[in-house]
Order: structure tokens, then C-alpha cells, then sequence
């Protein structure tokens, strides 16, 4: 069987990331801040080794409040999307989609916070509306791939050209549903840990436990949340079913209404004054442009070149470390006991958030970019030595195909290698978007400077960074939308 080796292109696109990587160095905060690392990283083991569990009804309560929020704002996630998933021909809805998934689930629910309060349906809303714009492009997507002939027949066979209503419920749902319920299930799992992120803002989540626990150096206490949240994700192909969603759903909305107090005054004060910048609230139109310039040279720049910086060297780090880790995992390589324990890894880095693990870096080393780019290498990395992993288990290799070292540089590496260029640019659009709300770890990205204007009530100078952070994210989509389709690559996963 001929080495399918991959092309020019992809090589030189490789090197041109490392080469970028390389040359924001310079730029790069790699320090360590912390007086004993290596102290407070002992007293981390000793207290996953020796977990101190907390009250039953505490830690069922957190359990409960994550799964809610994650299913409801899954849920209404999923209606959304489809409904505008049924108009993505159009450019409008192509573009709102695009808006409403550049901005973060934490960015989101700060946003909600102003005008909900710390309430149950912030959280839902919080992870609803970036959920709607994943699932209308990858629907869509799936609709417009869809085969087109049995919508022409069941046009002929009426006489006329089917609606929107029709073609999305007897043409476009029968023939894409397998692949949707496989998506719905893969988002709900990232659901769960959007979830549990939310916590660290103040919603009774897994992670408002872990956030409160570890800042406090109580690792014994923080355990039990720990490794309730890995559980939680771990076993999630053994009790997700999907016949048994409903139950799940009626079960999230007893225990958790999505409710909120609504204060229309405040309501009505956030969209007519407070986002309005500050020079047009007071009528002072000559002095936007300058307040637009001071903004743009002490928060916007600097914040867009930390972002880009810390993206670039995760995007290397991550990249690394899927080539290194895939082999492990696989059958060709290694023993059973270096297969499991990898496996293991695995499965431990990718439930566990970016932001979650960057929180814990931080504590141990600082508030540098150091941290983040191990939380986001790891994390992300894992993912795609998952999926490359289950490509090298269904490869059919050549008798005489060599051992070791050579059969991975010379018959594995040259087969995945297009499929890994696939997964790393499908995950650095998701590693340049938790770069920028790393940024409320208290390293300089623009997440920093969006959560310094929150804390602060500059809510005008709040949403436009928020649209410079969205608009980054659809300028990296697009991207890397580009590449995938100059470089040929198609083998990658949804979203």
C-alpha cells in the first residue's frame, strides 16, 4: 500500500506556525512569580491523594446545579441553532451565528450578570447563545452537504418549491439526524464543563466550590469537587442516552427553574446609557475619537498582542504534544499498562476546562502566560491525541511495515499527519477564543482588560472590547476556514 505523505503546503504551513511561534518569544510572559512552587505543588498532590469530602447534600447540590445548567442551556442551545441552522444560506444569519459564537460563555454571563444578577437563567443564557451559533453553523452545514435529491422529488411530487417548515422537518432532520444527536451528545459534554466554569463567577456550580477552595489553599477540600467534575464527564457515554434526555431535561427545570428578577428600569439604563461610550452619553462628540485612541493604546493593542501571542505558542505546545501522546494510546505502540495509564491522561485532560487547569497553574506559578499555554497545550492537545489515537487503530499497515521508532516516522506520521493539520486548525479557533477570557486569571489578554471594565461598571468600554474580542474570533474562524479548504482538509470534526 503506497505512503500517502502529506503535501507542501501542509509542511510550510506547519513551519510558518512554528516560525511565528518563535518570534513572539520576545513577548511571551514565561515567568514564575510564586515563592515555592514546588511547596504549594506538593500540598496539591497531598491533598488529591487525601481528599476530604464535604457534606453529601453539598456536594449533590453542586453536582445537580452543573448538570442543570449545562442540559437546559444545551437544550436551548440546540432550538436555536436549528432554527437558524434552517436560514444559514443566508448571509445574515451566517454572520449573527459567527457573533453570537466569538463571544465566550464567561464574557456572556458577565454581560447577564448587569442586567439578571446572579440568577439561574443567566447561567442558561450565558451558555445558549454561543451553543445556537455552534450548532446553526454545524447544522447547517450537515443540511447543506445533506444529499439534495430526495428535496427535489418531494418538491416535484407536490408541485412546488419547499418552505423553510417543510424542508427542515421531511428532508433535512430524516437525513442528518444520526450526525446531530452524535454532536448534541459531544456539546453537552463541553456543556458540562462550561458549566462548571461558570462558577468561578459566582454561580453554585461545581466550580464555584473549586474556585473558592483552591484560591484558599484548601486542595484536601477542593478534592471532592475535583474529581466529582472528572466523574461527571468520564462516565458520560454510560448514563447519556439519548432516550433518556427528556427525563434528564424535566428533571434540570424541577430542580432549577430558569428564572431571574427583572428590573426593566436597569434593563432599560444598560442599553440606552451604559454601554453608550462615554463621550456620546455626555454629548461630547469631538472627544469619542481621542477616548477611542486612549482605549485602543492602553487596553485594545497591548490586549490583542498578548491574545495572538499566547495563542500562537498554545497552538505549538498542544501541536507537540498530540504527536507525542497519540502512539500511547494505540494498539501499535507501547503495552497494556502504558495504553491505560495514557488513556487515562487523556481522559483526565480533556474533562478537565482550559480555564480550570490555567486557574490552577496560576496558583502554583502566577498570573503569567505560562500557566495558560501548559492549560491550553494539555487540554486541547489531549483532544486531538484522542482522536488521532482512534485513526491508528483502523489503519491497515503492509506485513513487512517496520517496529518502533521507524514505523511511526515512516509509515504512521506520513497517514495522519493531513487529519492532524485538520484537528490542530479546528482547535486553534477554540484556543484563541479561552485565550482571551484567560485573561481573568490576570494575564494581560484581552479578557483582562474586559474583566478590569466590568469590575470597574465601564461598561461602554466593556462592550467594545467585547466587540474587538468577537471580532478576533471571527477573523481567526475565517482563517482558519481558508486554510482548511487551500490545504485540502476535510477530516476533521464538527465545531
Amino acid at each position: 500500500m503506497p505512503v500517502v505523505r502529506p503535501n507542501r503546503a501542509m509542511l510550510h504551513s506547519s513551519l510558518l506556525f512554528v516560525l511565528l511561534a518563535v518570534l513572539c518569544l520576545p513577548w511571551a510572559d514565561l515567568s514564575i512569580s510564586t515563592f515555592d512552587p514546588w511547596f504549594e505543588l506538593t500540598r496539591l498532590g497531598a491533598g488529591l491523594l487525601q481528599p476530604t469530602w464535604p457534606a453529601f447534600g453539598t456536594l449533590l447540590s453542586a453536582l445537580a446545579n452543573t448538570l442543570a445548567f449545562a442540559l437546559q442551556g444545551v437544550a436551548l442551545g440546540v432550538v436555536l441553532g436549528l432554527l437558524l441552522a434552517a436560514g444559514y444560506r443566508r448571509g445574515s444569519v451566517r454572520r449573527l451565528a459567527a457573533g453570537l459564537r466569538a463571544v465566550h460563555e464567561l464574557f456572556w454571563a458577565l454581560l447577564f450578570i448587569q442586567l439578571l444578577g446572579i440568577s439561574p437563567l443567566t447561567g442558561v443564557l450565558a451558555i445558549a447563545l454561543p451553543y445556537a451559533g455552534t450548532f446553526a453553523k454545524v447544522f447547517g452545514e450537515l443540511f447543506e452537504e445533506a444529499d439534495p435529491a430526495p428535496e427535489q422529488a418531494l418538491g416535484v411530487d407536490l408541485g412546488e418549491e419547499l418552505g423553510w417548515c417543510s424542508r427542515l422537518c421531511y428532508v433535512q432532520l430524516p437525513l442528518c439526524w444520526r450526525q446531530m444527536v452524535s454532536y448534541i451528545g459531544y456539546r453537552l459534554e463541553c456543556g458540562i464543563r462550561s458549566s462548571a466554569v461558570l462558577g468561578f463567577i459566582g454561580l453554585p456550580t461545581l466550580g464555584y466550590h473549586l474556585e473558592s477552595l483552591l484560591r484558599q489553599g484548601y486542595y484536601a477540600e477542593a478534592a471532592s469537587f475535583f474529581y466529582a467534575l472528572v466523574l461527571l464527564i468520564a462516565t458520560l457515554k454510560w448514563w447519556l442516552r439519548p432516550k433518556l434526555l427528556p427525563v434528564y431535561l424535566s428533571a434540570a427545570l424541577w430542580w432549577l427553574p430558569p428564572q431571574a428578577v427583572f428590573n426593566w428600569s436597569l434593563i432599560v439604563r444598560f442599553f440606552t446609557q451604559d454601554i453608550i461610550p462615554a463621550p456620546l452619553h455626555q454629548g461630547e462628540w469631538n472627544e469619542l475619537l481621542p477616548w477611542l485612541h486612549d482605549l485602543w493604546s492602553q487596553q485594545i493593542a497591548p490586549g490583542l498582542l498578548n491574545t495572538l501571542v499566547l495563542a500562537l505558542l498554545a497552538l505549538v505546545v498542544m501541536a507537540v504534544l498530540a504527536l507525542v501522546w497519540f502512539p500511547a494510546i494505540s494498539q501499535r505502540f507501547g503495552n497494556r499498562a502504558t495504553r491505560l495509564s495514557s488513556h487515562f491522561g487523556l481522559v483526565l485532560m480533556r474533562a478537565l476546562p482550559e480555564y480550570l487547569l490555567a486557574f490552577i497553574g496560576t496558583l502554583l506559578l502566577g498570573p503569567s502566560m505560562l500557566p495558560a499555554i501548559a492549560a491550553l497545550g494539555l487540554h486541547n492537545g489531549a483532544i486531538i491525541a484522542h482522536l488521532l489515537g482512534h485513526h491508528l487503530n483502523t489503519l491497515t499497515l503492509r506485513e513487512d511495515a517496520p517496529k518502533g521508532v521507524n514505523l511511526y516516522l515512516f509509515e504512521v506520521l506520513p497517514r495522519l499527519y493531513r487529519p492532524f493539520m485538520a484537528y490542530s486548525l479546528y482547535r486553534f479557533e477554540n484556543v484563541v477564543r479561552e485565550t482571551a477570557i484567560l485573561g481573568m486569571l490576570g494575564i494581560p489578554t484581552l479578557g483582562f482588560f474586559i474583566d478590569s471594565a466590568f469590575s470597574e461598571f465601564r461598561l461602554d468600554r466593556a462592550m467594545v472590547l467585547l466587540l474587538v474580542c468577537a471580532a478576533l474570533n471571527i477573523a481567526i474562524d475565517a482563517l482558519a476556514r481558508r486554510l482548511r479548504r487551500n490545504l485540502h482538509l476535510t477530516a476533521a470534526p464538527r465545531g
